[in-house]
């Protein structure tokens, strides 16, 4: 039967038996002008004796905040405004798990303390300076949503890091706070267009996958800051110039932007993905999407295609590690399924299993590709070589034939050769005209996109595009096996034996469909 209860000509009344009994308040907050505007209550999540008072004056000129607290049902308050505080106060909301984090918005923009109210900082990661006139803590997701006046809506992602930060955390060199488990899910197009033009407006999604958060403070950093950063800048290179002859001016760089190596574990130990993030002092935050690394491909021109990646991993327990410099942190996280499929985990394994199977074949493909390109760029080697050799010779007036021709014919023949295995596998950059999908790359690609369009165990046609991929990839390395063990090595042998040293191949294995 508690209830508390604000007015508009700054009356507070609370009632501890359903409104049987009101008891006046307002006479109890001290320093707060008569009939001042009381926009928000907020009752405690943690004790019921106590709550928060917001008050707004300034419909009377006034830009004074004004915030107060109660632990004994109003009985007594004590104020919470301090001089960090701008602007004049309209909304504040209490963290449930952590009873000194609270947030408070007021004219200016949104502010945090983490200490009851001791001290507080304005907030500006993302949040303008704007009128942030309600505010809502989604407990599950531990996102709060701020509603502003005229700017739209915001929401912080994951706020649960600030129930940790300290003074502590932020001193160490590298601390690593939990991380919150991550939601897989699917999305579709929305109704309403599937070109959405200048009348559909979407707004900006959270970041999917798993959040990091991490602080750092090491010397060196960049402040996130910039009025701070330009300091510390303009510092560094007073120093860098102090240290300096003026005989050795050090030519001007530019500076090489720190980042924090991020590795993702399963649960054997096992790294499946390792990526950079960008470094700065204090609170940093990265995202892991979920996938592990990138199959391996050819080097090729990216224009319009953005860069590959690698397939989402099954849901269950990985191990997060940021590491900067020596310094070097691990969490936990769970990456859970998306509940709208009734999906077993040995049907999502089985999927997974054959997601890496086709990806080690695409690695495999791609080796014979890069072995096929470095030895084309060795003949190439050997015939600029060839062509000096024989320019030397006309120049001592020697004008027979050339004795390399026989090796010169060779070559063309091994590179003929090395083409027709490249286009059996896949399809070379800049190559012409509209050619038909019969190539392993192509035939690997079709199976990937069927094997990554569902969690589900592989269908029988999920599998048969995989087996004829393989198949087909078991067919050219048969050819490519024995072209490099005969046709190549005989070249080699023929390039020795006329004094000339070719560049060393660096694997002369022959290589085979993996497990």
């Amino acid at each position: 039967g508690l209830l508390w209860v604000g007015t508009d000509d700054g009356r507070l009344h609370i009632t501890r038996d359903g409104g049987g009994t009101w008891t006046s308040l307002e006479k109890n907050l001290k320093g707060v002008p008569a009939n001042t505007w009381i926009p928000h209550i907020e009752p405690s999540r943690h004790d019921p004796a106590e709550a928060f008072v917001v008050l707004d004056d300034h419909r009377r000129a006034s830009w004074t905040p004004y915030v107060y607290r109660t632990t004994d049902f109003g009985r007594s308050w004590r104020s919470l405004a301090t001089k960090d505080l701008r602007g004049y106060a309209l909304a504040l909301v209490q963290d449930p798990v952590e009873r000194d984090l609270l947030f408070l918005g007021t004219e200016f923009g949104l502010w945090v303390t983490l200490d009851g109210g001791e001290q507080w900082f304005r907030w500006t990661h993302g949040v303008p300076t704007v009128s942030v006139m309600d505010l809502a803590l989604q407990a599950r997701e531990d996102d709060l949503v701020l509603g502003t006046h005229g700017r739209a809506a915001y929401i912080l992602d994951d706020i649960s890091p600030l129930r940790t930060l300290s003074a502590e955390t932020l001193a160490e060199p590298l601390h690593l706070f939990e991380t919150p488990g991550a939601q897989q899910y699917r999305v579709r197009q929305t109704g309403a267009s599937r070109f959405p033009g200048f009348n559909e407006f979407r707004g900006e999604n959270e970041p999917y996958g798993a959040m990091i958060t991490f602080s750092l403070n090491v010397e060196g950093l960049p402040h996130p800051k910039e009025e701070e950063e330009r300091k510390r800048k303009q510092t560094e290179r007073e120093r860098q110039q102090a240290e300096e002859s003026a005989e050795q001016a050090p030519e001007e760089e530019e500076e090489e932007e720190p980042k924090v190596e991020i590795r993702i574990a399963d649960s054997t130990g096992e790294t499946l993905r390792t990526f950079e993030a960008p470094a700065q002092l204090g609170v940093n935050r990265a995202v892991w999407d979920l996938r592990r690394d990138a199959f391996k491909e050819p080097e090729r021109e990216r224009i319009f295609r953005r860069e590959p990646r690698g397939p989402e991993v099954p849901p269950g327990s990985y191990t997060v590690t940021v590491k900067y410099q020596e310094h070097e942190a691990s969490q936990s996280v769970e990456v859970a399924a998306d509940p709208r499929f009734e999906i077993s985990a040995e049907e999502r394994q089985t999927r997974w299993l054959a997601v890496l199977m086709a990806g080690r074949a695409q690695e495999t493909a791609t080796a014979a590709i890069k072995r096929i390109r470095q030895t084309r760029s060795d003949i190439e080697t050997v015939l600029a070589k060839v062509k000096v050799l024989e320019e030397e010779m006309e120049g001592d007036g020697n004008e027979d034939e050339s004795p390399y021709k026989s090796l010169k014919q060779q070559a063309k023949e091994v590179q003929k050769g090395l083409t027709e295995l490249e286009k059996r596998l896949w399809t070379p950059p800049k190559t012409k005209g509209i050619v038909a999908d019969t190539s392993v790359w192509d035939k690997l690609s079709i199976a990937q996109w069927f094997l990554g369009s569902s969690w589900d165990a592989p269908t029988a046609a999920d599998s048969a595009y995989l087996e004829r991929a393989e198949g087909l990839l078991g067919e050219v390395l048969e050819s490519y096996n024995q072209f490099f063990a005969e046709e190549v090595a005989d070249f080699r042998q023929q390039v020795s034996k006329a004094g000339i040293r070719l560049f060393p191949e660096s694997d002369q294995l022959p290589l085979e469909i993996p497990n």
